[in-house]
């Protein structure tokens, strides 16, 4: 699978060029398929690719996204630090010492706050507010720190994958890299039907690239591939834990950007009873997907969402079993092979 090389890059929302330039390489390099792939890269971004299959069917879209959450640089104070925004939504208590990369140089530094020594009682009690953090990337002063980064400067995390466990994966972006690498993955096998692949831009702020992808491409029927929130922890109920890290790919009956078409959602889980593949349904409303954009396309699209579990999703470090990963690739392989129906 491709999941180290494509997590390992930076591809804050809105900067998603490295992650595209790896795609393409993937897809034109030594294990490209026969017939070639057509490809194309839209105004906003958004790589878009055709695969030919042995037979034509529906009009079908395959989407992940490219962009991952992160920050940009905001102000350059004149101690040298910097001040940020977050990229999409990140919660500023996971933020306090980790380190990044920021700028096109992918300058290192270090998330940084007022020392606990010097806060009062008071301030020990309470989380740190965004604007209590800053960047620091080594400058003794304003002018030193203009000489490597500038405002708009993006910062990604600088978190590389790692195995953990027996058969887990330790990194960053797995929302969605993990999409994007089960995409690469049908894209270079031998498919039984013809679809479009679409890895977008921008859904961690918007799912701006998803909307302009189904609009050029016009499909009939569309399948999101995601990372998503697994929750199997401690202190998580079991009602509660939305997905199960080991359990294959989960299957949304809905979020808040979108309701499952039902007769696309029904004959994903046929597909995996009958062939004995793992799956589970996502057992949460919440949050949203491509899917909300893809869906409202033109006069409307099926759309469903598979997607694979991760844990901590959002933060600098994510956990993923990759039995999972394979899982999703063979559930929609399967699908393809089945016969897709409208």
């Amino acid at each position: 699978m491709y999941l180290e090389l494509l997590s390992n890059l930076p591809g804050v929302s809105g900067d998603e060029g490295a992650v595209r330039r790896a795609i393409v390489d993937l897809l034109t390099g030594e294990d490209a398929p026969d017939p070639p792939l057509t490809i194309r890269t839209d105004t906003l971004g958004n790589l878009l690719v055709h695969k030919q299959g042995r037979h034509r069917g529906p009009r079908i879209m395959l989407a992940a996204h490219m962009d991952e959450v992160g920050l940009m640089v905001t102000t350059i104070k004149e101690s040298g630090q910097l001040q940020f925004k977050p990229v999409g939504g990140i919660d500023p208590r996971v933020l306090v010492s980790k380190v990044v990369k920021v700028g096109e140089q992918l300058i290192p530094g270090v998330i940084g706050s007022k020392a606990i020594h010097l806060q009062k009682r008071e301030e020990r009690k309470k989380p740190y507010t965004l604007e209590q953090l800053y960047l620091d990337i080594g400058a003794g002063g304003k002018e030193e720190a203009l000489e490597l980064v500038k405002p708009g400067d993006y910062a990604s995390f600088d978190t590389a994958l790692v195995p953990l466990g027996d058969g887990y994966v330790r990194g960053k972006a797995f929302d969605d890299r993990a999409g994007c690498a089960v995409l690469v993955e049908l894209l270079l096998m031998e498919s039984e039907l013809s679809f479009d692949a679409a890895f977008t831009v921008q859904e961690e702020v918007g799912s701006r690239g998803a909307a302009v992808a189904a609009y050029s491409l016009q499909p009939e029927l569309a399948l999101v591939i995601e990372g998503t929130m697994a929750s199997d922890t401690p202190g998580t109920a079991p009602d509660f834990t939305i997905t199960r890290l080991g359990h294959g790919p989960a299957l949304s009956f809905m979020d808040r950007s979108f309701i499952a078409d039902r007769r696309l959602w029904q004959q994903l889980i046929t597909v995996a009873e009958e062939r004995g593949l793992p799956y589970q349904h996502r057992r949460f409303a919440g949050g949203g997907t491509d899917a909300g954009a893809v869906a409202l396309s033109r006069e409307g699209v099926k759309t469903a969402v598979v997607a694979v579990p991760c844990r901590y999703i959002h933060t600098p470090h994510s956990v993923m079993k990759i039995s999972d990963l394979k899982d999703t690739v063979s559930l929609i392989k399967a699908w393809f092979e089945s016969g897709v129906r409208i």
